[in-house]
C-alpha cells in the first residue's frame, strides 16, 4: 500500500512539475488519456474479467453506483435548499457528486491497493454502474440544465458503442480465455501496469486549481458528500443490503470514494454549467482523495 501511494504521489508531482516547466506539449494530458482509454483500460479489462467467478453478490457491485446516484440526487437537492445554490451550481453537483472517477483513477488505484483480482470487481462497478450512468443520467442532466433536448436512445447507444473498454468487457465475457497464451498475457499485463503512472502523470499535468470564492460552499458540500458521506452509505449498503465481504466490500466502498469524474466535469464545462466550480471539484477532489482513499483503505482493513 505504501509503495502504491508513493508511486501515485510521485507521478502526480512529476505531472505538476512538467506542466510548470512546460517541458511537454500542452496537449500531453489528452494524448496520455487516449493511450489509457484505448490501450491500458481495455487491457486491464481483458486480464481481469475472464478470471472472475460470477456469483449473485456481483449484482451488488453493479447496483451500488445506481443506489448511490439516487441518494446523491436527494442529498444534493437538500444542500441546494440549505445553501441556496444557483441552478448551474446545482447541476454541477448533480453530475460530480453522483459520478466518480471509477475508471481512469479507480482501476489503477484498486489494482495498486488491493491487487489484480480486486480490479475485476472495479470493472463491474465501473462498466455496469458508473459508465452507464454517465451515458444516461449524465447526458440527461446536461440536457435538462443546459437548455437542450434530452438525449435520444440512439445517442446513448452510440456513446456506449464508441467506448473501447465496453468492447473489451464484451470480449472478456465471451471469447477471452481465463489463461491466455503467455505472449498475450505479458503484453496485456505490461499495458495494464502502465495505467497508474500514465493516469497520475496526466492528472498532475492537466490539473488546475481555481477556487471560486462565491462558489466555495458548493465546493465544500460537493467534496464532503462525494468523499465522505456517500462512501459511508455504500459501506452500510454493502454489508446490510448486499451482504458483501472481503475484497468485494473494499472495492465497493473505495470505488464510491473515488473523486469526481473528470468527464462529468468536462460535460458541465461544455454546457457552460458553473465551469470554475466543475474544474475545482475535480482538482481539489483528486488532492483530497489522496488523503481520504488511504483512510478508507485502512478503515476497511482494520
Amino acid at each position: 500500500m505504501l509503495s502504491a501511494g508513493f508511486q501515485i504521489l510521485l507521478m502526480f508531482a512529476l505531472g505538476v512539475l512538467f506542466a510548470r516547466l512546460k517541458v511537454m506539449p500542452e496537449n500531453s494530458a489528452d494524448v496520455l488519456n487516449r493511450v489509457v482509454l484505448y490501450l491500458c483500460l481495455p487491457a486491464a479489462v481483458l486480464l481481469s474479467i475472464p478470471r472472475l467467478h460470477f456469483e449473485w453478490r456481483l449484482l451488488g457491485l453493479a447496483l451500488t453506483p445506481w443506489l448511490i446516484g439516487a441518494l446523491a440526487v436527494g442529498l444534493v437537492t437538500l444542500a441546494r435548499r440549505l445553501l441556496r445554490l444557483r441552478r448551474d451550481e446545482y447541476a454541477v453537483l448533480l453530475l460530480c457528486v453522483a459520478l466518480g472517477n471509477t475508471g481512469f483513477i479507480g482501476y489503477p488505484v484498486i489494482h495498486a491497493l488491493l491487487g489484480g483480482q480486486a480490479q475485476a470487481y472495479a470493472v463491474i462497478y465501473d462498466q455496469f454502474g458508473t459508465f452507464l450512468m454517465l451515458s444516461t443520467y449524465g447526458l440527461f442532466v446536461c440536457a435538462r440544465f443546459g437548455g437542450n433536448t434530452p438525449p435520444t436512445p440512439a445517442v446513448i447507444l452510440g456513446r456506449i458503442a464508441r467506448f473501447p473498454p465496453a468492447w473489451s468487457l464484451l470480449i472478456g465475457l465471451t471469447i477471452m480465455p481465463a489463461q491466455p497464451p503467455e505472449w498475450l498475457e505479458r503484453a496485456l499485463r505490461s499495458l495494464a501496469e502502465a495505467m497508474l503512472p500514465l493516469v497520475m502523470l496526466a492528472v498532475g499535468f492537466s490539473l488546475r486549481f481555481q477556487l471560486p470564492r462565491n462558489e466555495s460552499r458548493a465546493l465544500v458540500a460537493g467534496l464532503f458528500l462525494k468523499l465522505l458521506a456517500l462512501p459511508t452509505i455504500a459501506w452500510g449498503a454493502s454489508v446490510f443490503l448486499f451482504g458483501l465481504k472481503a475484497e468485494m466490500l473494499q472495492v465497493n466502498v473505495l470505488e464510491t470514494a473515488m473523486p469526481p469524474m473528470v468527464t462529468a466535469a468536462v460535460l458541465a464545462i461544455a454546457y457552460d454549467l458553473a465551469p470554475r466550480l466543475a474544474a475545482a471539484l475535480v482538482g481539489y477532489g483528486i488532492l483530497a482523495a489522496m488523503c481520504t482513499l488511504p483512510l478508507w483503505t485502512w478503515l476497511l482493513r482494520t
